[in-house]
Formats: C-alpha cells, structure tokens, sequence
C-alpha cells in the first residue's frame, strides 16, 4: 500500500482524497475524503480572471487540506486544476499561492487529461459487474466544463467541452448580480442551446451512441440522486452506484427549473453552496440522456478525484 494524497480544484469546489492505494490489486481504502465549496471560476465566463475573494477561499481550503495531509502522513500528493484556472489570464497567482501552502505546483491540465482521470475514477471498481454493459459514457458535470469518455478497459474516446453548471447559470442565469428565480422560458431555452451546440462538438470526438450505461460524476449528479430518494442528509454510501431512472432525472429537473431559492434551498440533501447552480446542472444530465436516450444513469462517487490519486500510487 502507497498512502496518497489528491486534491482536485475545479470551478465550483475543492476536494481532498488521502487513500491507502495498491496498484496491483486495484485496492484503495480510502482515510479522508472532503469537498469545500469555494467556487474558484467566479466571474471568469465574463472577465477572463480569478477573483481575489475567490483565491482567498481556495486558498483557506488549501491551508485546511494541508493539515490534512500532514496529519495523515501522506507519502506523495498531486493537486490537479481544472476548468476555471485553464480559462483564467491571471493563474500564475493561483499556483504560487497553492504552492506557498502545500509544497506542490498545481497542475493546471487539459479537458482530455481531466477526462481520462474521471474515466479512470469512475470505472476502475466497475471490472467484472455482470449487471452493467459496456462500453461506459462517463460523463462529469463540473462547474465550468463537462467531460465526456466512451470505453471498456480503455478510453475509446474523450472530450471536455465549456458547459458547467456555474458557467450556464451566470451566463444565462444572472440579473443585476442575483440569480434569477426562477429562470423564464427564454433563459431556460438559451441554456438548452449551449448544451445542444456543446453536445454537437463532444460528438466528434466521442462515439456517445456506442455506449451502453451511461455513468455520472460530480456534485450536480449526485445531487440529484440523493434529491431522487428522498434522503434526509447527503449519504455518500446511499448515493454510490445508485441508478436513476431517465423520467425521474426529468421531474426533478423540471422541478429545479421552477423552483425558488428558498425551495431549493430547504431540500435537506443539497449542499448551500449548489442551490443556486443545481438546475443548470440538471439540465445538463437531462440533455445528455436525451441525445443518447439512455434510459438510466448510474451514480458514482468516486470520480476524478479516485483518478488522480491512482496516478500518483
């Protein structure tokens, strides 16, 4: 066993991962796994830069994470980035800062990289399930970019295209510094156009209709999974590898699309920091569902997170 640390920084949250990996029998036993939502891409649709009050954040979490690591004496740590410090000009300031705190340079890596991560992440305990045919569509809503992956044992094909759901939401979503609540009919169709037109371009490069389970990832999927059954709190172990029926996804979605704040807000599953970006979210699933009619989609908790941390054991 290899004990290792992992810290995936995207647009919207932060997370940690200290496992004890073994490559050669596929094990990992996980010792700390945390999210703290800091939401790193805000404003960097519309100016182009990371906001000081958003690096303060990031980089609180990261003094937080340290602890962490060092208290669990992790033997290696990667700390990967994501979509918002790709798009940022001002990112040079993002990795000094992280580096100050953790040692280590964040690595700011490309859509396909993120890709293969997730894909990795997500399928890697999915070997020798009867009841799951493959090949997977690995799909991962984050909050600035969407990664999509077809493959069996290995990656058939892989692309990370702009739709997330903090981008959709403050581009079609924003009004006077406010989200809109709820949406109008025209916003909501705006969104649905940039996911369409986004779901065109991964169509290139990614065979979606040789897929035969669709898999997701991330905050705005497994939301909706514990909204779906009705759970009292966020359960991680309720939520892995639960299955969500096609109707069910849109229901829900259709829900958030009309919903207030305030109602979103009171669902005892949702995380404060997802209320105001769930629906674009949502909506994003549904459309991806829709494109390849899948009928389901299979929950995962382990994610790029799981990825990375089996690239560093």
């Amino acid at each position: 066993m290899t004990r290792v640390a992992a810290v995936d920084c995207g647009t919207n949250s932060i997370r940690l991962l200290v496992a004890d990996c073994d490559p050669a029998t596929g094990e990992l036993v996980e010792l700390d796994r945390r999210m703290t939502i800091v939401r790193l891409g805000q404003g960097v649709d519309r100016t182009g830069r990371l906001a000081p009050d958003a690096l303060e954040r990031t980089f609180a979490a990261c003094r937080e994470y340290a602890a962490v690591i060092k208290e669990l004496g992790a033997e290696r740590l990667r700390f990967v980035a994501t979509s918002a410090s790709r798009d940022a000009e001002n990112r040079d300031e993002f990795v000094r800062g992280v580096f100050d705190i953790l040692g280590v340079e964040p690595e700011v890596i490309s859509g396909d990289a993120e890709a293969e991560f997730s894909f990795t992440g997500a399928t890697r305990e999915l070997a020798g399930r009867t009841d799951l045919t493959r090949p997977y569509l690995v799909v991962d809503i984050g909050g600035g970019s969407t990664e999509f992956v077809v493959g069996d044992d290995h990656v058939r094909g892989a692309r990370s295209v702009d739709i997330g759901c903090v981008r959709l939401t403050e581009r079609h979503l924003v009004r006077d510094g406010a989200v809109v609540d709820p949406p109008a009919p025209e916003q909501v169709a705006a969104i649905r156009a940039d996911i369409e037109a986004a779901l065109d371009l991964a169509e290139r490069d990614v065979p979606l209709s040789e897929a035969h389970t669709l898999v997701g990832l991330a905050g705005s999927v497994t939301t909706l999974s514990a909204i779906a059954q009705d759970l009292p709190a966020y359960d991680s172990v309720a939520i892995h590898h639960s299955r969500i029926p096609y109707d069910r996804v849109r229901e829900i979605t259709e829900w958030l699309l009309r919903s207030t704040h305030a109602e979103r807000e009171a669902v005892p599953s949702m995380h404060p920091g997802r209320v105001d970006v769930i629906a674009a979210g949502a909506l994003v699933l549904l459309s991806i569902m829709e494109r390849i009619g899948a009928t389901e989609v299979v929950v995962s908790e382990h994610d790029i997170l799981d990825g990375i941390a089996w690239s560093v054991a």
